[in-house]
């Protein structure tokens, strides 16, 4: 069991936790996605998708908390590489910062993750502890979509969002040892094309349903 915890408490631990916890937001980024897509499809569809997610009961309880526990890790896990990163380096080198293939996602990828941080306890505040009391879940969103600086801060967020995941994605596989050169290409490719689709996906919908719905 030592060798567990020695492990990580390593560099390369701590980077198998990120990589994981990571790996695990995209998928549940996919599918949180496909869901919010219902929007498109009016009202009744949304409040229904939303109606069914809550039938589940305890197991949307199980899932939140998996979730609450997997986003304590990287947020806890990444801040603790990046001060070892810092105190390590206290002095940059007198280079380009963009040398060695270095992208705007991997040297944004803290300020990023803070950022991202920071929108999702506002999204949970307007969207999860709000009081529901006399409303759907589509007025809700849709009241909040009426604020032209949260559909603002929705985009802005979201477009640091794609900028983490272009980096991450592909960097988690790295890590847990896809790293040959005859697939790490397409991996790369497959991880901006991606950030992409949640860039786009998920800035679209608060700008239509300002424009269309409210």
């Amino acid at each position: 069991m030592n060798w567990v915890v020695n492990a990580l408490k390593a560099a390369i631990g701590k980077k198998l936790m990120m990589a994981v916890t990571g790996l695990a937001f995209c998928g549940f980024l996919t599918v949180h996605l496909i869901g919010n897509l219902t929007l498109y499809g009016g009202r009744d569809l949304f409040n229904s998708y939303a109606e069914h997610l809550h039938s589940l009961g305890p197991l949307v309880t199980v899932f939140e908390l998996v979730l609450l526990a997997l986003a304590i890790v990287h947020v806890l896990v990444g801040l603790t590489l990046f001060y070892e990163n810092w105190r390590a380096r206290p002095v940059r080198y007198c280079m380009n910062k963009w040398a060695g293939g270095r992208t705007i996602g991997s040297a944004t990828m803290p300020y990023t993750g803070l950022i991202l941080l920071a929108f999702v306890i506002l999204h949970l505040m307007n969207f999860h502890f709000v009081d529901k009391t006399g409303r759907t879940i589509f007025e809700i969103v849709a009241g909040a979509f009426a604020q032209p600086w949260y559909v603002a801060v929705y985009v802005v967020a979201v477009i640091a969002g794609a900028i983490h995941v272009s980096h991450g994605f592909w960097s988690a596989f790295q890590t847990v040892g896809a790293s040959h050169p005859k697939y790490m290409p397409l991996i790369r490719g497959v991880g901006i094309l991606f950030s992409l689709i949640v860039g786009i996906g998920f800035g679209a919908i608060p700008i239509y349903v300002y424009v269309a719905v409210t």
